[in-house]
């Protein structure tokens, strides 16, 4: 059969994930706060989707061309002008969605004015607080026929491209950074009578109105024109290889790269001249394989991610408070907790400071000897990272392993890998070849003249900040088998030349593939042999071609299998003869769904895992990564609860077939059921009977 019919390209895929995103930016039953900040997720969803995954596709059809590889070339080609086709599409439903929520807030008396909206009064309040708090952080780039302008732009950053007219003369063009790392983007106009009326303007808007002011008395014109616009760059960077340099300076060096790289987007204000488009496609150098077209006033909508609600706290999320998990609470030390039995926790329903505690005991705890720990993303202010600095002046032996290749957070994890080692800390920067991503943290304890280990296993990051707004599991464990083969997979991270047994652990790369093959093909033994068969999973990405085989091979065996799968899935469900025993849904909502989890029901012997990797090929076969059995019954049982109300979902899960479309799934004659919040509900109730 044709791979178009059996796998869904994952770059189109991930951009159907996106849409979900708008979708809930769409919902008019989402506060209107929410949706606005919806727009902001997509809006930054979608630049690192060309930094990224567009980039890459770019880069494939330039080797496959300098190859001579023509067919090849000629699909990615056709991929590429479906991504553009597809990102069009999407950026025309979020003009109208966001024109929709603009009016929404309206009727809150929550009103985001242009320049052309203000009053007398709103526009000398905006002039007076432009001339004493903006104009200080605005030095325009004046263009000339030497200017190199794709070198002086960000792709983080929002600009302003002005074209500076004078009669029967050709127009001079510069460029203008709107500030946003300086200041607020949205500020609040103080009112002039009534106080229930909220007027924000944008940063963006506000240099608008006073454009001339920055250039008056420098350049002359007769007329002044400004429209947004902003350009995202290739994020992929190479390393220097040179013998004498340190990873770390090599890391530092490939930051400088990602700042000059080429543009893969560029997206500006639909109003914008023609003239001005024009000399800016030339300036950066666009060409056909590059995304360039019009959308709405506004460009860089990912701070609107942190927009403020100046209005009545219905028009935002009410909180979840987060739940005290009694298995911890109820002991005197966590270790002791750890020790009555396995603990499961699910974040960010329940408390990550039972995690932050873990190590903070463990910093002081005179029975502790040492911590070892992972590190991909932690929070700017790490309260995890200040422990274990605890822990060094405490005596401790710490060792911290830092991933300096986790995309996006490369410059902070060196400036944490600098910090820690100042401080004492054994920092070990892993395995050049092969990304860390595992989710691990292992303390030994002296107990009774002997060294015991406590692991946690989780499927996120030590992050305060995503824990508030992630879904994720960690499982705290005094199980010696599980725990040393935790320790184990810090020597392989160290001394990775060595020979490595795993019997309960899957570890990429060394046994995690096969060990998930091999339970999907016991499932299809235990159908043969007439017992019940089932797999249940829940990923973030399922793009693997191998494993996607897998599951086609048990779904024409006749093996029931379920998923959820919130971001790219090229797997295509509902293939006669292939796979009609596959349904898949996705569930986008006020939480981003984290979790990687397998169960496997077959044979009458449930088997539950929790795992850091998704079902992608750089998971499986390019990263360290660590699934871990969850044996303890009842929380095997939470794990499966957990599942059946994300399957019952009849409000925010969509179907993945094989267009996807994705539509919602059909609620028929069910009640209405929003899984994130049964899900806390369900733990609330838990906690109260233990």
């Amino acid at each position: 059969m044709d791979n178009d019919v059996l796998y869904y390209p994952k770059e189109l895929s991930w951009l159907s994930f996106n849409e979900r995103v708008l979708q809930e930016a769409a919902d008019k039953n989402n506060p209107a706060i929410e949706r606005i900040r919806f727009l902001g997720i997509y809006s930054n969803n979608l630049d690192e989707f060309y930094r990224v995954r567009a980039a890459d596709v770019k880069r494939l059809i330039t080797i496959a061309q300098n190859d001579g590889n023509e067919e090849e070339a000629e699909r990615l080609t056709e991929l590429m002008a479906q991504i553009q086709k597809k990102v069009v599409q999407l950026s025309e439903k979020f003009d109208q969605i966001h024109k929709d929520v603009v009016k929404s807030l309206a009727r809150y008396n929550i009103h985001i004015l242009r320049k052309d909206d203000l009053d007398d009064y709103q526009k000398q309040w905006v002039r007076n607080y432009f001339i004493n708090k903006a104009l200080r952080h605005i030095a325009p780039i004046l263009i000339d026929k030497k200017t190199d302008l794709l070198s002086r732009l960000n792709g983080n950053s929002v600009y302003l491209y002005v074209a500076l007219r004078r009669k029967e003369r050709n127009p001079r063009f510069a460029v203008i950074q709107v500030p946003t790392s300086e200041m607020s983007r949205f500020m609040l106009i103080p009112p002039q009578k009534s106080r229930k009326r909220k007027s924000i303007i944008m940063l963006d808007d506000m240099i608008q109105l006073c454009i001339e002011d920055i250039f008056r008395g420098f350049v002359k014109f007769d007329e002044i024109e400004a429209f947004s616009f902003k350009m995202t760059r290739d994020a992929e960077y190479s390393i220097n290889e040179e013998i004498d340099e340190s990873f770390v300076e090599k890391m530092s060096e490939s930051m400088k790269q990602r700042l000059i790289a080429e543009p893969v987007r560029v997206i500006y204000d639909t109003d914008m001249p023609e003239d001005m488009q024009s000399d800016l496609r030339k300036r950066l150098k666009i060409t056909k394989l590059d995304t360039m077209h019009a959308a709405g006033h506004y460009r860089n909508f990912k701070d609107f991610i942190g927009f403020p609600n100046v209005g009545r706290d219905y028009l935002e999320h009410a909180p979840l408070p987060a739940i005290d998990s009694k298995a911890f609470s109820k002991h005197n030390t966590v270790f002791d907790a750890i020790t009555a039995r396995d603990i499961l926790l699910y974040y960010p329903y329940h408390r990550f400071l039972h995690f932050t505690e873990f190590v903070r005991q463990a910093a002081f705890d005179p029975n502790v000897k040492t911590i070892r720990i992972n590190i991909y993303r932690v929070a700017s202010n790490s309260r995890i990272i200040n422990s274990l600095i605890d822990a060094v002046d405490n005596g401790k032996k710490v060792t911290v392993v830092v991933e300096l290749r986790a995309r996006f957070d490369e410059e902070a994890n060196i400036e944490w890998s600098k910090r820690m080692t100042d401080a004492g800390i054994r920092v070990v920067l892993g395995v050049p070849t092969l990304k860390i991503h595992s989710k691990l943290c292992i303390v030994t304890r002296e107990e009774r003249g002997s060294l015991v280990n406590y692991a946690h296993f989780g499927t996120g990051n030590f992050n305060e900040k995503t824990a508030k707004i992630y879904t994720d599991y960690s499982l705290f464990t005094r199980n010696q088998e599980l725990a040393n083969e935790g320790v184990a997979v810090f020597d392989l991270i160290q001394y990775p030349y060595r020979r490595y047994k795993f019997q309960h652990l899957q570890i990429s790369p060394l046994n995690a593939r096969t060990k998930i093959q091999s339970l999907i093909r016991q499932e299809i033994q235990h159908l043969n042999q007439g017992q019940d068969a089932q797999i249940t999973f829940k990923i973030n990405n399922l793009v693997d071609k191998e494993l996607i085989d897998d599951l086609y091979r048990a779904s024409q065996a006749g093996v029931k299998i379920r998923g959820t799968v919130r971001g790219m899935c090229s797997l295509n469900p509902g293939i006669k003869g292939i796979s009609e025993n596959i349904e898949i849904i996705s569930i986008v909502d006020r939480f981003l769904e984290h979790p990687r989890v397998m169960i496997f029901e077959g044979g009458g012997e449930r088997k539950v895992y929790i795992s850091s990797a998704d079902w992608m090929t750089r998971n499986m076969d390019n990263r360290i990564e660590v699934g871990c059995p969850v044996y303890d019954k009842g929380l095997q049982q939470r794990i499966v609860d957990i599942m059946e109300l994300q399957f019952k979902d009849t409000l925010k899960a969509r179907v993945i077939d094989k267009d996807q479309s994705n539509k919602y799934v059909a609620r028929g004659n069910r009640k209405k059921l929003r899984s994130q919040i049964e899900i806390y509900d369900y733990l609330k109730k838990l906690e109260d009977t233990l």
